[in-house]
């Protein structure tokens, strides 16, 4: 999707706010059904590709690597800081939505739009994490069995001769991009989607406590501000450590994470994010080749810590308990996830609603949020490209040191 069409559906996305407000104050029976339909069928298409979402974006992005001993060298330098940033991402959003609580006041929110049903707990999934049927593990939407079945399936195909290996990397890749065709149609059907919610939204918003709309704002403070303090303070922290500037490392990279923030794409700004690590900053040709390119699909602080954040934000709002043994797994499954985005457009938005679809949540109230993605999405692509070049200042580094 090109970057005119992402500017053109985000200004049909505010349109499509502005009229929801409007045709929600009117209380006009026959439009408050339409919107009421129309809901209905998004969250149908959402709950279509959730699953296929999950599988298909693990097992493509883990087979795609070229054996298992690049598994071992991405263990050895780029996927243990790949891995250790996403989960400090994602625990700097736990912690955050712990002491901030924004679904505390949040929990009439489920009134305002039609609830699709209960939730269910997370911790009865855990312990279905190893399941004895695919088939019935995928029509439960058990979300730790179909992770289970994607890593391994992933792996095993890297053991495979290599001729067989790309033909089914070939194939889950296939797969893959359809399932983000439908993601794109999808993409083209929100500014109806958000007119449909704003619209049933403001509907049934009268006579509510106005503290339903000030969670919302502490949400979008709690995932803004695990950004800012993943970005501006622990990864600044980890370059120091490392014995690197993060102000020369910043001011490098000043010109990546401009166009970072203004596409909202780290492909995009891919190009110019190899060419100031190279030329502003020294890394090596052969480090920023390999990896930046991984890093953009696999490096993903901001993806983390928003996928944790929202799942648990919606789903607290939703009745759904999260005992602490819960909230520690959503640290690694939001990491998993993360890493598993692989370039997906919206990618932390999509998975985050694949995720509480497979959990039963309903995700009525995350179509209210994405209004104000927009912005949340720039600054979290401009965090995830910081991250990326963290990690190949470090990786290269240390491999000048050996």
């Amino acid at each position: 999707m090109t970057k005119n069409r992402f500017l053109s559906i985000n200004f049909l996305i505010l349109v499509g706010t502005v009229l929801g407000v409007i045709t929600g104050l009117s209380h006009i029976p026959f439009l408050f059904h339409a919107a009421d339909s129309i809901s209905k069928i998004i969250v149908n298409l959402l709950s279509l590709i959730s699953i296929p979402m999950i599988f298909l974006s693990i097992v493509s992005t883990i087979s795609g690597m070229q054996n298992m001993d690049e598994i071992k060298l991405l263990g050895k330098e780029v996927l243990k800081y790949t891995i250790l940033t996403t989960i400090i991402a994602a625990s700097i959003g736990l912690i955050l939505f712990i002491i901030i609580n924004p679904a505390q006041s949040g929990i009439g929110l489920r009134g305002l739009i039609e609830s699709a049903g209960e939730g269910e707990g997370y911790l009865s999934v855990v312990l279905s994490m190893f399941p004895s049927n695919v088939v019935k593990t995928f029509n439960d939407g058990n979300v730790m069995g179909v992770v289970f079945i994607a890593l391994g399936l992933s792996l095993s195909i890297l053991t495979l001769p290599t001729k067989n290996k790309d033909i089914l990397h070939d194939i889950f890749s296939s797969l893959f991009a359809a399932i983000l065709k439908i993601t794109t149609v999808i993409i083209y059907l929100m500014p109806v989607a958000v007119w449909a919610f704003i619209s049933i939204f403001i509907h049934n918003l009268a006579g509510q406590d106005w503290n339903n709309i000030n969670s919302l704002f502490w949400y979008v403070i709690t995932v803004l501000l695990a950004n800012v303090i993943q970005g501006l303070i622990v990864l600044p922290l980890f370059l120091l450590f490392k014995g690197i500037s993060p102000i020369r490392a910043f001011k490098g990279m000043s010109q990546a994470l401009t166009v970072a923030f203004f596409s909202r794409s780290s492909g995009a700004a891919l190009p110019i994010t190899m060419q100031n690590a190279q030329q502003n900053l020294g890394v090596s040709e052969r480090v920023s080749k390999f990896t930046l390119p991984l890093c953009s699909t696999i490096n993903m602080n901001a993806c983390a810590a928003f996928i944790l954040i929202t799942v648990l934000f919606i789903g607290t709002i939703n009745g759904v308990y999260f005992s602490w043994i819960d909230m520690i797994m959503w640290i690694f499954i939001a990491t998993i996830a993360a890493i598993g985005n692989a370039g997906v457009p919206m990618g932390c938005y999509f998975l985050s609603s694949a995720l509480l679809v497979a959990m039963k949540i309903p995700i009525n109230i995350l179509v209210v949020i994405l209004p104000l993605y927009a912005f949340i999405d720039m600054v979290e692509t401009a965090l995830n490209v910081w991250s990326d070049s963290v990690v190949a200042l470090v990786v290269d580094k240390e491999l000048k040191a050996k």
